[in-house]
């Protein structure tokens, strides 16, 4: 019986590696050229903090790396906002992560006021999204 669990355990890994594999997150083109126009000043940190800790803490953590109280139940592991790749991206590839989502990870498009104007070219009518992006990238700093 312990044999069979370990088997089926071995397994499941095995096929969540693979899914993953075959559908990595590819972030359309016209988002990586995409900078975020909000200045990462104290008061932009500060609101993009407030942002995190309401909607990421959950699977990301408060520090960052991925190890929050819902990534347990996940299939795939949450970003690491401390890894440089994490911190290489462009700003639009993360404002398309966020806002689109991918597997587990859910999109906020429709969560974040503003985000009607969000798109290939702009980061949207409102500071929050350029708050949020301005804040992970403070986890390089930290």
């Amino acid at each position: 019986m312990k044999m069979l669990l370990a088997m089926a355990v071995i397994f499941s890994i095995c096929l969540s590696f693979a899914l993953q594999q075959k559908d990595p997150w590819k972030v359309p083109e016209k988002y990586e050229k995409i900078k975020n126009p909000v200045t990462a000043d104290k008061a932009s940190i500060k609101s993009g903090k407030e942002i995190y800790m309401n909607y990421c803490t959950g699977c990301h953590g408060i520090n960052g790396k991925g190890a929050g109280a819902r990534s347990e139940r996940l299939t795939t592991e949450p970003a690491d906002f401390t890894t440089a790749a994490f911190q290489n991206q462009s700003d639009g590839a993360l404002l398309y992560k966020v806002y689109f989502g991918h597997h587990e990870m859910p999109g906020f498009k429709h969560v974040f006021p503003g985000h009607e104007g969000v798109s290939e070219n702009s980061f949207g009518e409102t500071r929050v999204p350029g708050d949020l992006i301005n804040y992970l990238r403070s986890y390089v700093k930290k």
